[in-house]
């Protein structure tokens, strides 16, 4: 080991053993604490106060899991007379129990040493990948993964020059959504690609594959050459002003990505007010049917806030998943919430609910980004029969024709909710729209 300069971590020499792959040289960084607050309501797992909160309300992360099949997809997707890659990465959490976990061997270029990792940890570990000559970088995490991962790496493209920058509002709709955008040609491919496996809490940027397999696949691409690069997206939402109901995002920078549109998901875009006309028709035709006395577990975002709203429920959280009781679905449909901002294991105890969600602005995701809370549990207890699918006809539009994604954390259901779903657009309106893993 050699001892990196003011710091407790260490850099390996790491020589590949005999008989190791002789391919291209992939990296794996993962952040081992990603997606702790996911199940348990706490929006995020930055911050140590946080994440020691959610091991107490028996949070555990997944990140070592979701790194491993996506490792398994990659070497499964590689195009016939492709040299297997050699794996690089860091010692431990960070990486090394992600590879044995997937059946292969490891090169260990950097070891954090005992205790809780950092964000240092992620920038040491990221120098060191390169400096042991990768060709493609694979990280596990949410959007501050992205985001420290684009500190650390010398080819990223930062926005947080307000110099060169300016502050805008949706492309769209221009309100106000916190989005620092910068001239579109100022930015191009450069650097070392990276293909995000998600495993946070809220992933935003247009770093990450839509599910882990997806990350495999795309990286199973670039390595067999039949895959090009583009600048990609790395956006980040404050997380403390998300607990206290607000959405701040903001674009961070761009890192490079392999093209793969239909396996790396789509920025979110800039969120703002839906049409009210069409909102209250949204809430009348969730109430119809649902049926009066019926519990509804209501899915976080602007949308499914203002179905809420009316419906007479003004207290419903923005960014949390809270359950309504429906009073009333006749001419004057109303509910109130019973339970705000809940965890997955207080859902789960609720009898027989419907669950209600709107997928995610220009994303299109349903399940698996910031509703975590509705768990693989909870869906097989409602069952598919159970879910209403919640969107104006602009949101639908916007998709341009793209699925509805689903990553709730098990392949197996994520098939299973596959196929074509009603989505509610209205009283007595509704599409029917592909939902897709």
């Amino acid at each position: 080991m050699i001892s990196l300069p003011g710091t407790g971590g260490h850099a390996s020499e790491g020589v590949a053993a005999e008989g190791a792959a002789t391919g291209p040289a992939i990296g794996l960084v993962v952040n081992p604490i990603a997606g702790l607050g996911a199940r348990v309501a706490l929006k995020g797992s930055d911050g140590t106060d946080v994440q020691a909160r959610a091991r107490e309300l028996g949070a555990a992360p997944a990140a070592t899991g979701r790194a491993a099949l996506a490792l398994m997809e990659l070497m499964a997707r590689l195009p016939p007379g492709t040299a297997a890659p050699r794996l690089l990465t860091a010692a431990g959490a960070m990486g090394e129990d992600a590879v044995h976990a997937a059946g292969l061997s490891p090169q260990c270029v950097y070891d954090p040493g005992p205790g809780p990792t950092s964000a240092a940890d992620t920038a040491r570990a990221v120098a060191a990948l390169l400096c042991a000559g990768v060709g493609l970088l694979l990280f596990a995490g949410g959007d501050g993964t992205a985001r420290d991962i684009l500190d650390a790496m010398p080819g990223g493209l930062r926005a947080a020059a307000r110099a060169s920058a300016t502050m805008t509002g949706s492309p769209r709709t221009g309100a106000p959504d916190g989005i620092l955008h910068r001239p579109r040609d100022s930015c191009g491919p450069r650097g070392v690609p990276v293909v995000g496996i998600p495993a946070g809490v809220k992933m935003h940027s247009a770093v990450f594959g839509v599910h882990p397999r997806a990350a495999g696949q795309a990286a199973a691409a670039w390595t067999g050459g039949r895959s090009g690069v583009k600048a990609a997206e790395v956006m980040d939402r404050n997380e403390e002003a998300l607990r206290a109901g607000r959405v701040v995002t903001r674009l961070y920078g761009w890192l490079t990505v392999p093209d793969e549109p239909v396996r790396i998901q789509q920025r979110k875009m800039g969120s703002s007010a839906p049409d009210a006309d069409a909102v209250a028709g949204i809430a009348a035709g969730l109430a119809e049917r649902v049926g009066a006395g019926a519990l509804v577990v209501l899915g976080p975002g602007t949308t499914t806030r203002a179905v809420a709203a009316a419906l007479g429920a003004h207290d419903a959280t923005l960014a949390g998943v809270d359950v309504l009781r429906v009073e009333s679905a006749g001419p004057c449909p109303a509910a109130r919430v019973i339970l705000a901002d809940a965890r997955a294991d207080q859902l789960l105890a609720q009898p027989d609910p419907w669950i209600a969600l709107s997928p995610i602005g220009g994303q299109g995701f349903l399940l698996g980004r910031g509703n975590q809370q509705v768990s693989p549990d909870l869906l097989r207890t409602a069952g598919r029969e159970r879910l209403a699918v919640l969107a104006t006809e602009a949101k639908l539009a916007a998709l341009g024709g793209r699925p509805l994604l689903v990553d709730t954390g098990d392949p197996v259901l994520d098939e299973e909710l596959s196929g074509y779903v009603r989505v509610i657009t209205g009283r007595r309106s509704s599409a029917m729209h592909l939902l897709s893993p």
